[in-house]
């Protein structure tokens, strides 16, 4: 890339964000599309602009209100994993702000004032990049000046271990003050066993698990949930909530209009052919038809279609903690017991997968994501070599005479790779979140850190190794075929060159991501189209807009990539720290406004993302301190080995990390949960909470859903009913 399609990426990408941000300060004052920007805020009663200086607000109001929020604002609104992805994104920040501090006035004067033979001028044949010219690449072989650059590798390195030792410590106090919390929350009082063996007494899986449980803790123990197959009961109850929503929509309608004639639909495929029926008569007999077979199949399940595992809940936290930390049984594969999570975000159909069963899946998993990954990475490595316009004009020399025109050829070469690129990637998560679910892990949130840590290990193999890789060998394929032992040098010798295509991959994340995502402009267009066309009810005007979370198996990954990216770069290029400062700082300031405003959690896991986001900084690090070890050695610099130190440094920082403040993650220290409640817990209430929905009666969904309102901090929660009703009637 050239430094007029580096400029013309840069401030294409900027003006896209600017009146994306433009506009969102514009449409977001509109009353019709408050549920789009202020969805979470109205879920919780309050009204859409608490807390801001006016409800005239300009382009960068958002600005001053996120800046002037604090994380108690952040955990009230959104929960305490939201803010410990503030603290991920204010420790990338960190890292870069003060590596940038002493690499940008120590590295850039030194690369750029040196002078090389080679470099002949700005044409020949030879001749470097002008962006090359500021990067290790315009530094002699055997310099002097390359001790300077080792010494920005331990200073990136140490700072980088001083801001993940300050976080760790941080989030750990984050989670402590969360369980420390006197409210009641129902997971603190179970926890789930699974592998319960054959009962030698003949007894029932009830019998067997409350006579297990009340041996050992007779004092505390409360009663078990055994968990059941409930695909039956849960294909009948979808369809009876179903034909209620239906119901309710014809009803509307028919309210909305009394004079007009009754609604009718189709009952053939897709309601497109077959007869027609009065909708009102026709769902009122399908719930009187689905009633008694829902009760039915109820009974049906719970006393037929019992599992191996269950949910055990005892009288005080304390116990449930213990308990869970405790070993039940001497074999690994017989009564085993873990934390319970909230029961929205349990898996049901993965509790009763049995401990073989989950260790045979976890390999086969792991095989498919390892062929995912080499699968991937010749894709990838043909995206990276055949969108250079160089290489377009090779492989597709008709479109000479259109590449070689000014315009066209600086916005292609500032454009193209980076969205073919971003686009061939946006076709992977739902993949990985399904092959980690189908490993047998019990829980949303595990499932989603699982599919994070997946994607990010594929995003780094094949976007940051395979672009590389896959640039260089169709480059310098001839050349490597003539001389197979120069590939390493090839590889290296390249890695300054790709730093351009990175510094306009990043600058395109933060600039036009962030301004799509701050904007909401695809989501806008969805909601307006849905509202005129689809909506009939309060209900479907609130499904249209409710907004869902933040998506951490997906967001985690491409920012951990970000951060690969940079730090890799940081020595090598210097130029690509301050925009990895921008890409982190924005980012903060963008998802401040959309965590407090937009994004509606849906389960908290109180932190337990974190050790995954600290091992994999930890492991771009170590990738870094790799690569330039050996990039150095390419540099034939007679003292490399005084970076051996650092990868060995940052394994004995993971271990220590790890042991010191992992175990708090995996588990719930006594020392937290022993604070007491400011009320006596309804064990009954607690118990219920975890009944299935299509197990329990209609009653009791009802205050379910009721509890989960609580459990989200919905405070004002008829308020916020009767505002999205006021609200749906003025769009």
């Amino acid at each position: 890339m050239d430094l007029s399609s580096f400029i013309t990426s840069l401030t294409t990408s900027f003006l896209i964000f600017v009146i994306l941000m433009i506009l969102f300060g514009w449409l977001c004052t509109k009353p019709g599309n408050t549920v789009v920007y202020y969805p979470n805020r109205i879920l919780k009663g309050m009204d859409p602009w608490e807390g801001s200086r006016s409800k005239t607000r300009n382009p960068f109001s958002w600005i001053r209100e996120a800046f002037s929020s604090s994380e108690n604002d952040v955990i009230a609104l959104s929960g305490v994993d939201s803010a410990v992805y503030f603290v991920f994104l204010g420790t990338a920040f960190g890292i870069f702000v003060l590596s940038g501090i002493v690499l940008l006035p120590l590295c850039l004067p030194l690369a750029t004032t040196e002078k090389i033979a080679r470099v002949v001028d700005s044409t020949g044949k030879n001749a470097f990049n002008d962006l090359d010219k500021l990067s290790m690449a315009h530094l002699k072989e055997h310099g002097s000046r390359l001790w300077a650059f080792v010494l920005a590798c331990y200073w990136v390195s140490f700072v980088t271990y001083f801001l993940l030792w300050k976080a760790y410590k941080h989030v750990s106090d984050l989670r402590a003050a969360a369980l420390m919390s006197p409210e009641v929350k129902a997971e603190q009082f179970a926890i789930l066993v699974r592998d319960i063996p054959k009962s030698s007494e003949d007894l029932s899986r009830q019998e067997q698990v409350d006579t297990y449980f009340k041996t050992i803790y007779p004092d505390t123990f409360y009663k078990s949930l055994i968990v059941t197959e409930n695909k039956q009961a849960n294909k009948i109850h979808e369809e009876l909530q179903l034909c209620k929503k239906k119901l309710t929509r014809a009803e509307t309608i028919k309210e909305m209009n009394p004079e007009a004639p009754t609604p009718t639909h189709k009952i053939g495929f897709l309601g497109l052919m077959g007869k027609k029926v009065d909708s009102i008569e026709y769902y009122n007999e399908k719930i009187t038809e689905l009633t008694p077979k829902l009760e039915a199949a109820q009974k049906e399940t719970v006393k037929e279609k019992q599992q191996a595992a269950a949910v055990v809940f005892f009288t005080n936290r304390i116990t449930a903690a213990a308990a869970a930390q405790s070993v039940h049984d001497r074999m690994v594969d017989t009564w085993t017991v873990l934390n319970a999570p909230e029961p929205r975000q349990i898996l049901w159909t993965n509790l009763s997968k049995s401990f073989y069963a989950r260790e045979i899946r976890q390999y086969v998993v792991y095989f498919i994501v390892f062929l995912t990954i080499c699968f991937y990475m010749i894709p990838i490595g043909l995206i990276s070599a055949f969108t250079t316009l160089p290489n377009l004009k090779k492989l597709l020399p008709f479109l000479k005479p259109i590449l070689d025109q000014d315009m066209i050829r600086t916005v292609l070469g500032a454009y193209l790779p980076q969205l073919a690129l971003i686009i061939f990637l946006a076709l992977l998560p739902k993949f990985l979140l399904f092959l980690s679910k189908a490993e047998g892990i019990p829980t949303v949130s595990h499932a989603e850190r699982a599919a994070s840590g997946k994607y990010f290990y594929f995003s780094v193999l094949n976007v940051f190794i395979g672009v590389t890789i896959g640039g260089t060998l169709f480059d310098s394929f001839k050349d490597i075929q003539e001389k197979p032992d120069s590939i390493v040098d090839k590889l290296a010798t390249s890695l300054p060159g790709n730093a351009t295509f990175f510094l306009t991959f990043v600058a395109l994340k933060f600039f036009v991501g962030y301004g799509l995502e701050l904007s909401r402009i695809i989501p806008l267009i969805v909601f307006h189209l849905k509202r005129k066309y689809l909506c009939k009810t309060e209900s479907d005007i609130k499904e249209a807009w409710i907004p869902g979370n933040l998506g951490y198996a997906t967001k985690i990954p491409n920012d951990m990539l970000i951060l690969t990216i940079v730090i890799c770069y940081s020595v090598i290029a210097p130029l690509i720290i301050p925009f990895g400062a921008i890409y982190f700082g924005l980012g903060w300031l963008v998802f401040r406004n959309q965590v407090l405003n937009v994004y509606v959690p849906s389960y908290e896991s109180y932190g337990k993302m974190w050790p995954h986001i600290h091992v994999r900084i930890v492991s771009s690090l170590l990738l870094f301190q790799l690569t330039m070890v050996g990039y150095f050695g390419v540099k034939q610099f007679y003292f490399t080995p005084v970076i051996f130190p650092l990868p060995i440094m940052s394994i004995i920082f993971a271990f220590v990390c790890s042991k010191k403040f992992y175990r708090f993650f995996e588990s719930s220290a006594l020392e937290v949960v022993s604070h007491e409640l400011k009320e006596t817990p309804n064990m009954d209430r607690v118990f219920r909470s975890f009944i299935p929905p299509c197990l329990s009666t209609e009653e009791e969904n009802e205050e379910e859903q009721l509890l989960n309102a609580e459990r989200g901090n919905v405070k004002q929660y008829d308020n916020a009913l009767s505002q999205v009703s006021k609200i749906g009637a003025n769009v």
